[in-house]
């Protein structure tokens, strides 16, 4: 592992807070690591989740404009030699918790924070670390899971509260489920105290702090020996305590200019280029959904790719949220873009979205299909990556004149030729 701490000043740095919103997702365990890169003694060095490479952050940017509701940062950072990826994959980051949500979960638990505990490791007999150290960088003490809830009810025993106890088996579960949305475990403990009194117990309790996956908002063929991100942060109220995200806020709050980062590559190679550079692309990717975009527009423009490239990106307001706009913009002039369609729901009376700009040019959208385009949607699964399809269905009908059940025939066949990918969280 790393032998800077994460829980460390020295690592991360600090900059002054934000009002951020979120993006974080996660993805398959397999990692893309860096070729063999050996030390003096000729080591060779694999960086990976457990292994992270300590990257040094070049650019810690605020894309968003003072009037905006939400707050997302570009942040570029410095690979090792050897360290590659291709556009369309993922870089873990290894989190932390501020020093303030630790101190408040020590505080509620009744501990200092020094008391030695054994992390549990497969095939061995463990790593003797701080309790301080747990909190920080081990264990998940942020979003509450209803897991969590159980084992330190199970923990209580006899003694366990009838606040508690009503929390419970599957006859509570809706009960369950209201408690823990937006909760942490410093309110677990904080409404339930007395409970934990050897802080060993915590690694039963809890789940294990795990790396968070982001696309890559860069091409390697662009910005050689980097890697850059677009991130949104969690910052919110909730049952009267101010919360953050963990990794979000790790790379909002505490990761300045020249501050080191634990990260590592992850392929994802059900999200790429076409092989064939003269085909066109069409990419719908509102707020943070754009990173992986931005890759893609990179690496054919670096590359010359030949094909058409058709691009919808959306959030709240043009004048505040127009996440890289004078570089897509550039790309219209200089007609690398083909086609650019922004949605900017606030801006007028009713709200407009990515799939209204689709639907707009239904006609358009069936003739790329025709064509042979590849069509990518990136960002929010549970209601804008449904519509685009929606709409993508709608525009397949009306363009063969055909049934939706005939439409979904074309959708299956355009799956099963990887021209339709998703990355959707």
């Amino acid at each position: 592992m790393l032998a800077e701490r994460l829980s460390g000043v020295g690592v991360f740095g600090h900059t002054a807070p934000r009002l951020i919103h979120y993006n974080f997702r996660n993805m398959s365990e397999s990692t893309l690591t860096a070729p063999p890169e050996t030390t003096t003694d000729s080591t060779v060095i694999v960086y990976s989740k457990t292994n992270p490479y300590p990257a040094t952050v070049l650019v810690n940017d605020l894309l968003t404009g003072p009037q905006s509701e939400k707050e997302t940062i570009h942040i570029e950072m410095e690979l090792a030699e050897g360290m590659t990826y291709t556009p369309g994959d993922a870089l873990g980051v290894v989190p932390a918790y501020c020093e303030e949500a630790v101190n408040d979960a020590l505080k509620a638990l009744g501990f200092s924070g020094d008391e030695t505990v054994i992390e549990p490791v497969k095939g061995t007999d463990g790593n003797k670390i701080t309790v301080r150290e747990a909190l920080t960088s081990k264990l998940g003490i942020g979003k509450l899971a209803r897991g969590a809830v159980n084992q330190y009810a199970k923990l209580a025993g006899e003694n366990t509260p009838e606040g508690l106890k009503a929390l419970l088996g599957t006859e509570n579960k809706v009960a369950a489920e209201a408690y823990v949305w937006g909760r942490e475990f410093v309110d677990l403990v904080t409404d339930f105290p007395g409970v934990v009194k050897d802080p060993q117990d915590l690694f039963n309790i809890l789940q294990r702090l795990m790396p968070r996956m982001y696309s890559i908002a860069s091409s390697q063929t662009a910005h050689p020996g980097q890697v850059h991100l677009t991130v949104r942060v969690v910052l919110y109220d909730a049952h009267g305590r101010h919360r953050q995200g963990v990794c979000s806020s790790l790379l909002g709050h505490r990761a300045p200019v020249n501050g080191k980062l634990p990260v590592f590559l992850e392929k994802n190679d059900k999200f790429r280029l076409p092989v064939d550079t003269n085909l066109p692309v069409i990419m719908i990717g509102p707020g943070t959904g754009i990173a992986p975009f931005r890759a893609f527009l990179e690496e054919r423009e670096t590359r010359g790719h030949k094909g058409d490239n058709w691009l919808v990106f959306g959030d709240q307001r043009a004048a505040s949220d127009y996440l890289y706009k004078d570089q897509f913009e550039g790309m219209q002039k200089s007609g690398l873009l083909t086609k650019l369609q922004t949605a900017f729901s606030r801006d007028q009376a009713t709200k407009i979205y990515v799939q209204d700009r689709l639907r707009e040019a239904s006609d358009e959208l069936f003739a790329w299909l025709e064509r042979g385009a590849h069509f990518y949607v990136c960002g929010d699964a549970s209601r804008m990556a449904k519509d685009v399809e929606q709409v993508l269905l709608e525009s397949i009908a009306k363009g063969i004149n055909g049934s939706p059940e005939q439409a979904a025939e074309y959708l299956k066949k355009m799956k099963a030729d990887q021209r339709y990918q998703r990355d959707v969280y």
